[in-house]
């Protein structure tokens, strides 16, 4: 995963080289589904619904050391967010970052996703302030 240029944007983002987010012990992709679901007229189709609630919990249940969630796309964002239904991504990015109930920091972004360009050409506010912001998240989980 991420082995593309959305993951590159991802990792520029993070100020993170491709080999160390790899190789970090300390960085876990976990995607919101676990299976490929296809592709639609705009791109992938959603996750499918029973991936998230079987494999989730588990799988953060046995990393208790995660200090920092990456919440990527309004998929991750609407399964960890108690979004308002009215709010776009760029309500819920905008709003930044919450806490879970295991105090990890839930940190809304949109996809790095090339297609999303015109979304951060028209949210420059995303480069200038939540960037950054999440940089220092980053360096604070990895304190």
């Amino acid at each position: 995963p991420w082995n593309d240029r959305s993951g590159d944007r991802l990792r520029q983002w993070l100020q993170i080289s491709y080999d160390d987010f790899y190789a970090d012990r300390r960085i876990a992709v976990v995607p919101m589904g676990f299976c490929f679901p296809g592709t639609g007229a705009n791109g992938d189709l959603p996750p499918r619904p029973e991936c998230a609630p079987r494999w989730h919990r588990p799988l953060l249940t046995a990393m208790p050391e995660v200090r920092l969630a990456l919440l990527v796309g309004t998929y991750a964002q609407r399964n960890y967010l108690d979004v308002p239904r009215d709010w776009t991504l760029t309500d819920v990015v905008r709003n930044g970052p919450a806490h879970d109930a295991d105090g990890r920091v839930l940190f809304p972004l949109p996809h790095p996703s090339p297609r999303n360009l015109a979304w951060f050409k028209h949210n420059p506010w995303f480069d200038a302030h939540i960037v950054p912001a999440l940089r220092a998240a980053l360096a604070e989980a990895f304190a």
